[in-house]
């Protein structure tokens, strides 16, 4: 950088009214690893080498669902963004989320030390009601819901094998839901008690073998497959702690109370088990309302331990990968970690071990309501005891109403044999006690929109929305500022600028989810806010106030353009929006259809000028090489005797003259061409078995409107040309999915694509190419900006004071 070059100054405005308002954090969940095999004839590396860093899921008092990824690459240990929200799950308005539970949709597919991915697992959850909801992961919406028929909800837990859960309810019933081969129906009941099951564990499941199937040939294979039907795991027993000062241990053969365990009482008044656990020995463990965190014998049902750890309620527990450690949270924004101790042998005995409070640590400003670990703790039979890699640290996450995910390494002080590595990369030291612990950003992605031009500021809620427009400075004021640079004035010296603001809209939505996306035009003349299923358009005109019309029948234009499906509802939802820098134009990627609409608003009504079904297309195969996102046409012309893919040309990675896409036909004719050929693919394509799944999440416009740049969740992004408004190219798929796209306003062709990850990459859409200069900028960023904790969140360029305006858009 030139050392010579003049420093400008760039205005600031701290926007301290903007109310945006995050929401407290309710759930916290891992996905669980499978059941080794019974036999142990299944290969596994356990504890030699780290497991993959599976997804991280978070349920928000509003509702929503985030779904993180891991960074780091897969067989990295250390990640400095570590989880990254890379997907929300809108909830539907009014709701909340208690608990989280996944499952794995075919266990019998993974091996011991295969870690599912997010197309493997079956997210479920419930927020207080009857409904039990489970989660299409890939669409972002409801996959089906299902009663308890025992009234709300208190409680959700997964068995160890992913074919069975267990809901405790309200009516005093602990009902059992099978989910095996990717159903989920109604199983058994138990008995009914006098209670609300507040919190609900399996025990260790118990390996058994079923009855052989009488083979058909006598071969090797058939007696093969025999061998693996026989590996069973069967469950035994199940605890709950409930309203009534009490845990019971309930056989799950029977659906009848074992035991009943008490708990300590004041005053007469009912003690609340919040929290219950299990060890692989059977050993369970509790947490009430008093603060007491409890060790009972599962086989007398007779209290081990008792600790006085929390000064209120403990309302979340987990436990240590190994079963070695226990963590409990609760209200007093206390976690504390229970260790277990190997005591010496001596006279009276030989070499045993007991439970211990070994510390605590206070890394929260609130109530912390979830507490979660990974890897996650599965409880066996000590000889079937899962082993995981010494060197590298658990990580536990925690949350509540502060709002913020924080991570801790979990490290053992016992694990002094080899260096542990910390996966956060926050210090050198891994253990609960002594590591630094780091804090996930809530800033939600795309709550707050600015309008330059009209100096407007939007923020949505979940059902609602706030605009607030920013005054310009006072002429005498600049000149005053201009005249005297060196002096800084505070904010409260700048007299009538002081309180540039005001609240010009507040409105409240009738809406069936929560709002996925908002945006507002340039020109401060066009608001698109959209919920799940419905895409809503207002016209807005400023007269010291802003008046609001509604473009009713914008649903019924989108719903026109869009394809019906039998596989989900029909929805006129957006996952992103995107106005031109003129505001005469409005780019809509739908949200469970995952198409890209471009509409004019330039006439008495919107108009849909184009639908891109790119981001549908399903990976193919060219010359032993993956395709992102490409299909194969029988009408496609051959280019030396290959079919060409899609009838666009592919990204040149050598040189511009090496392949130059053909000439284009004229805009009218290629308009004719292109909505025949959209007219025919239509009608031919099976929009239920073809589509790919994908969110297109990430919509930029170049500043003179003429490229348009959308990217999905499956890392591949796509460029249009809004002039002839036809598909232009589909670049490399990069290891990770965009989070930001920006085109640069000086050089209206170069795309800055920012990732998780926070590399770059630089894109000529016009060249097709990726340049020189751009490869060595990507290769050079400071490692203090690579290695942030916070991942980046947007990307914006600095405008040149001669910038000029964009053009007013036409006069309707």
């Amino acid at each position: 950088m030139d050392k010579k070059r003049e420093t400008t100054t760039l205005s600031v405005h701290r926007c301290r009214f903007v109310d945006y308002a995050p929401s407290a954090i309710t759930a916290l969940a891992y996905p669980p690893l499978p059941l080794p095999s019974v036999k142990g004839k299944k290969k596994t590396t356990a504890g030699k080498q780290p497991l993959k860093f599976a997804l991280l899921a978070v349920g928000h008092a509003n509702g929503n669902i985030d779904i993180c990824e891991w960074m780091g690459a897969d067989r990295e240990t250390q990640s400095s963004q570590a989880w990254v929200v890379r997907k929300t799950l809108p909830g539907p308005y009014p709701s909340k989320v208690d608990s989280l539970a996944f499952v794995i949709r075919h266990p019998d597919d993974f091996g011991p030390d295969d870690v599912p991915t997010q197309s493997d697992l079956r997210l479920f959850s419930c927020g207080g009601g009857s409904e039990l909801i489970e989660w299409d992961l890939e669409r972002g919406c409801i996959r089906r819901t299902i009663s308890s028929q025992g009234g709300s909800i208190w409680s959700v837990a997964a068995n160890p094998s992913s074919s069975s859960l267990a809901l405790g309810c309200e009516d005093g019933t602990v009902r059992i839901l099978s989910v095996a081969h990717d159903t989920l129906t109604h199983l058994r009941h138990f008995d009914r008690v006098k209670c609300r099951m507040l919190s609900i564990a399996w025990g260790p499941p118990v390996p058994r073998q079923s009855r052989a199937r009488i083979p058909t040939q006598q071969n090797a294979a058939d007696s093969s497959d025999d061998d693996d039907d026989e590996e069973e795991w069967t469950d035994s027993w199940l605890v709950t702690g409930g309203s009534d000062s009490s845990l019971r241990k309930w056989d799950f053969a029977t659906g009848r109370v074992i035991e009943r365990m008490g708990v300590d009482k004041v005053r007469g008044e009912r003690t609340l088990v919040w929290t219950v656990g299990v060890l692989g020995d059977g050993t369970i463990i509790s947490g009430d309302s008093l603060g007491m965190v409890k060790f009972w014998d599962s086989r007398t049902c007779t209290q081990l331990y008792t600790f006085q750890a929390h000064g209120a309620d403990v309302l979340c527990m987990t436990i240590s990968p190994e079963g070695r450690a226990v963590y409990t949270a609760g209200v007093d924004q206390k976690t504390v970690q229970f260790s277990l101790v190997k005591t010496s042998s001596t006279e009276k005995g030989p070499l045993s071990s007991h439970w211990t409070q070994a510390c605590s640590r206070r890394m929260h400003s609130h109530d912390i309501r979830a507490l979660a670990i990974w890897p996650p703790y599965t409880p066996l039979p000590p000889s079937y005891k899962r082993q995981f890699s010494i060197d590298v640290a658990p990580v536990l996450a925690s949350g509540g109403l502060d709002m913020s995910v924080v991570l801790t390494p979990a490290a053992l002080p016992t694990s002094t044999i080899v260096k542990v590595t910390n996966p956060l990369n926050t210090s050198t030291e891994a253990t609960f006690e002594d590591a630094y612990h780091r804090k996930l950003s809530y800033v939600s992605k795309g709550a707050v929109r600015v309008a330059r031009s009209a100096r407007l500021v939007s923020c949505a809620r979940e059902a609602g929305l706030s605009i607030w427009r920013i005054e310009k400075k006072p002429e005498g004021e600049i000149e005053s500022l201009e005249k005297q640079p060196d002096i800084e004035l505070e904010p409260e010296e700048t007299g009538s600028f002081a309180g540039g603001w005001e609240k010009v809209l507040e409105m409240d939505l009738n809406v069936h989810s929560n709002i996925t996306a908002h945006e507002i035009s340039d020109d401060g003349r066009w608001l698109a806010v959209s919920d799940l299923y419905e895409s809503k358009l207002f016209s807005l005109r400023s007269d010291g106030q802003i008046d609001l019309k509604r473009i009713k029948d914008f649903p019924a234009i989108l719903d026109a353009q869009i394809p019906a499906s039998s596989v989900h509802a029909s929805s006129t939802g957006a996952a992103a929006f995107q106005f031109t820098p003129d505001s005469s134009r409005l780019v809509i990627s739908t949200a469970m259809s995952s198409y890209v609409l471009v509409i004019d608003l330039t006439g008495e009504k919107p108009r849909v000028l184009r639908r891109f079904d790119q981001h549908r297309l399903q990976d193919s195969i060219l010359h032993d090489r993956v395709i992102k996102g490409r299909a194969f046409s029988s009408r496609a012309s051959k280019v030396n005797g290959h079919a060409a893919v899609n009838g666009d040309g592919d990204v040149d990675m050598a040189g511009v003259d090496a392949d130059s896409p053909p000439p284009s036909p004229p805009p009218a004719q290629q308009s004719d061409e292109s909505e025949q050929n959209e007219e025919e693919d239509s009608d031919d394509e099976d929009v239920a078995s073809t589509a790919a799944i994908v969110s297109v999440d990430q919509i930029a416009v170049s500043t003179d409107g003429q490229w348009l740049a959308t990217s999905d969740n499956h890392a591949r992004t796509h460029i249009f040309n809004l002039d002839l408004i036809s598909h232009h190219c589909i670049l490399p798929s990069f290891r990770r999915a965009a989070q930001a796209l920006a085109f640069d306003p000086m050089h209206p062709s170069v795309l800055l694509l920012a990732f998780p990850d926070n590399t770059i990459q630089i894109f000529d859409v016009e060249t097709r190419q990726f340049p020189v200069w751009g490869k060595e900028l990507a290769a050079s960023l400071p490692k203090r900006f690579t290695y942030a904790h916070d991942p980046v969140l947007g990307v914006a360029f600095d405008l040149p004071p001669c910038f000029p305006p964009p053009p007013p858009p036409p006069l309707r």
